[in-house]
Order: structure tokens, then C-alpha cells, then sequence
């Protein structure tokens, strides 16, 4: 997965637990794609106090994502749905055999959780 990406999907699920002062930097650096002059200059911090404070981010997000797997299950159900849109569209499949496909990634999504 691209670093952007996957920064921002770990700032999505687990962003709510970093200090307020945290967020508003790693917003303003990966979001904002403020440089670390700009965000030093704002902050009053120096542009090695910024990197640490997103390096340490990055660290923290990832932390949380190796303990809960939470994007990682996200990642797993939406390929799941994709495939179950992909059978309703697949004209060559009776209705059972639809039904049974759904049922089986429907179990397999089921046991992610």
C-alpha cells in the first residue's frame, strides 16, 4: 500500500488517540503536506522537533494497527464486498449458486472478525 495511503487510513482508525497537539501536526504535515519549516515556523518548535513528533506518530498509528488489525480487517471486508458486487453482476450464475457464493465470503468475512 502506498505510504500516503496507509498513513491515512491509520490516522483514520486510530488518529482519536493522539494528543490533540500530535494531530494537529501530523494533519498539517500529511494532510496539509505543510513542509517542516512551515509547520516548525507555525508551532514554534524546531524542523527536528516536528519529524520526531511525526516519525513518533507514524510509530504510535502503527502500534495500534499491529495490536488491533483494524485496517487491516477493513482492507480484507471491502475486497470481500468487491468480489460479492462482482457475482451479482456475473449474468452466468443461477440464483442458488449466487446465494452460495455470497453465504461462503460472507463466512469468510465473519471470521476476520
Amino acid at each position: 500500500m502506498e505510504k500516503i495511503v496507509e498513513q491515512g487510513l491509520l490516522y483514520d482508525f486510530y488518529g482519536e488517540l493522539l494528543t490533540d497537539h500530535q494531530k494537529k501536526i501530523y494533519e498539517d504535515a500529511i494532510f496539509e503536506d505543510m513542509s517542516l519549516g512551515e509547520i516548525a515556523g507555525e508551532y514554534g518548535i524546531s524542523r527536528q522537533g516536528v519529524h520526531d513528533l511525526i516519525k513518533r506518530c507514524d510509530n504510535t498509528l502503527q502500534g495500534y494497527e499491529d495490536k488491533l488489525h483494524l485496517v487491516q480487517k477493513f482492507m480484507t471486508i471491502k475486497l470481500k464486498m468487491s468480489e460479492i458486487d462482482a457475482l451479482t453482476e456475473d449474468e452466468r450464475l443461477s440464483r442458488r449458486e449466487l446465494a452460495e457464493n455470497i453465504r461462503r465470503i460472507t463466512g469468510q468475512v465473519l471470521e476476520e472478525l
